[in-house]
């Protein structure tokens, strides 16, 4: 029982300010198959972590987020663990304990895009659909738009052998479909078995927001 403790990896230390919170959401992939698993949200921190200056990305809780409505400006702090697995998580850390709300600025009168404040339940992320985004153009314009999302994605190869996957990320927005910022990017391929290739065309996005008009 001891050495189980003294295994045990022990949280680090962080606190910073925010300058990004998204919905952190898990992809699977199988050939033109795809299934989406609603882990929480994704905190981009610009601060302190482990007696280091620089910015990082901390998973949190549904739960967690409803009671504190982080939002694009607070300062935070927490304990969190090194994520267990790089390839299925787009965030650094998780497991989190101990946040604390240490600021909040007065709410932000800036015309989006990009659309700050507290992002929504993640049921308005399912019901919403996203579409796919340009890389780049999140890395440039998306960072801390609370409708962006990198999102870790889980590739079975083959489904009579679910053994042999592969992994990468993806990046989607749930924004409005009138946004100025953005850019589809390249169509997404996705491998399966015997050298075979399915591409996701533009029809995939266009059905999965097409309940929604230009400014929803």
């Amino acid at each position: 029982m001891n050495s189980e403790k003294e295994n045990k990896p022990d949280k680090l230390r962080w606190h910073g300010k925010l300058t990004g919170v998204q919905a952190r959401i898990r992809l699977l992939r199988s050939f033109d198959q795809r299934n989406h698993a609603y882990l929480g949200y994704a905190l981009r921190v610009r601060g302190m972590v482990d007696n280091e200056e620089r910015e990082f990305l901390v998973g949190i809780g549904k739960g967690a987020q409803a009671k504190h409505q982080f939002r694009v400006g607070d300062v935070a702090s927490g304990e969190s663990l090194p994520v267990a697995d790089s390839v299925t998580e787009a965030v650094e850390f998780y497991k989190t304990s101990g946040l604390r709300l240490l600021e909040r600025p007065e709410k932000q009168e800036s015309e989006p895009p990009p659309w700050y404040g507290v992002p929504p339940e993640l049921e308005v992320y399912r019901a919403r659909g996203h579409r796919r985004l340009d890389a780049h153009t999140f890395e440039a314009e998306c960072l801390g738009c609370l409708w962006g999302c990198k999102m870790p994605v889980e590739m079975i190869i083959d489904q009579w052998n679910p053994g042999n996957k592969k992994y990468r990320f993806e990046t989607f927005c749930y924004g409005p479909k009138s946004c100025s910022f953005y850019k589809a990017g390249p169509t997404r391929k996705v491998p399966g078995r015997k050298g075979m290739v399915w591409e996701e065309e533009d029809w995939v996005d266009e059905d999965a927001v097409s309940h929604r008009s230009m400014d929803e």
